[in-house]
């Protein structure tokens, strides 16, 4: 009776997932220095193939797995019972340690019993892996095996690239990999399966690979921080003023201004104007000189300044005369 019990059991992935790229349900974005702050609860992910599997977890019915990823959130930390009864009627049953702020993901695959063999050897084996994670992902590869004989198994696992942490389970059926910091690379986890005995057809490889996309790197926004059309000098020195104020309170940024001399100006007017504003900041207001940067934007109907502030990294204005 257990032999038959092993041959009809299915492969389980467990990953858990960081919230550093788009689960803000787990972290509180960090804005302008802001500290980030990890949730109280944790998230259960579920797939299955054959979709359609009864779900239960703490003796609550969560409805049917879908091959899609069935979420249930809002778990609270520690261990939970999860249940899902199989096509044959049997029930497959794991407790999940579910940790704040993290995600964990089962994938299920259901293996029907095997045909009657002759010999225990040679005896099937795969792996169950997701195929594409986000970096931060800690990823579950179980190694199932259709196995009808007596003798323990024996696993010996592998991992690329070398980066990659085994965290746990090592020498048994089911290994956890964290993936922090392995943004566009592919993870391959391959097992050898032995039973001891010697026998070539009793020592059985399999792999699988997980593919980790580089992270999204997203552009800054520089921010228009005042515009000035045919303003006289006490004028925009009160608005250079402000700007200066900002620039301090904020290190991290630079400025950039941009004059537009009027039409009929002459053609040297726009130059002495950046100068005279430049002056400014540096030498009454105390700006490092690095940091402001000026532009000649061209004309337009009358003298104009616009002040700008960028944070680093940020894509720079461009002057619209």
């Amino acid at each position: 009776m257990e032999r038959k019990k092993e041959n009809r059991f299915f492969a389980t992935t467990l990953l858990a997932i960081l919230c550093l790229l788009g689960l803000g349900a787990f972290d509180s974005a960090a804005v302008h220095g802001q500290k980030t702050k990890r949730a109280d609860y944790g998230t259960l992910r579920v797939n299955s193939d054959p979709a359609g599997l009864l779900l239960e977890i703490d003796g609550k019915a969560y409805g049917e797995t879908t091959r899609d990823y069935l979420t249930i959130e809002h778990l609270l930390p520690g261990l939970h019972t999860v249940v899902v009864t199989l096509p044959d009627g049997s029930l497959w049953r794991k407790e999940i340690d579910i940790a704040a702020g993290r995600v964990k993901c089962i994938t299920l695959g259901y293996l029907p019993p095997p045909a009657l063999i002759s010999s225990v050897c040679p005896f099937p084996v795969n792996i169950a892996a997701p195929t594409q994670v986000t970096d931060g992902t800690i990823v579950t590869y179980s190694a199932n095996v259709s196995y009808a004989g007596k003798k323990p198994l024996i696993y010996k696992w592998t991992v690329s690239p070398a980066t990659a942490r085994i965290l746990k389970g090592a020498g048994t059926s089911d290994i956890e990999i964290d993936t922090t910091g392995l943004a566009g690379q592919r993870v391959t986890a391959s097992v050898i399966v032995d039973d001891g005995s010697g026998e070539i057809g009793c020592r059985q490889i399999a792999q699988a690979a997980t593919s980790v996309p580089p992270i999204e790197q997203r552009s800054i926004a520089s921010n228009q921080f005042d515009i000035c059309c045919g303003c006289a000098s006490d004028d925009q020195k009160a608005r250079l003023d402000n700007l200066a104020i900002e620039l301090q309170n904020n290190p991290a940024t630079t400025t950039y201004v941009i004059v537009y001399a009027a039409r009929n100006s002459q053609q040297a007017h726009a130059s002495g104007l950046m100068n005279r504003l430049k002056d400014y900041l540096v030498s009454k207001r105390g700006i490092d000189p690095s940091r402001v940067v000026t532009l000649d934007g061209g004309s337009r109907d009358e003298d104009c300044m616009e002040l700008w502030v960028v944070p680093r990294g940020a894509v720079p204005p461009v002057p619209k005369p």
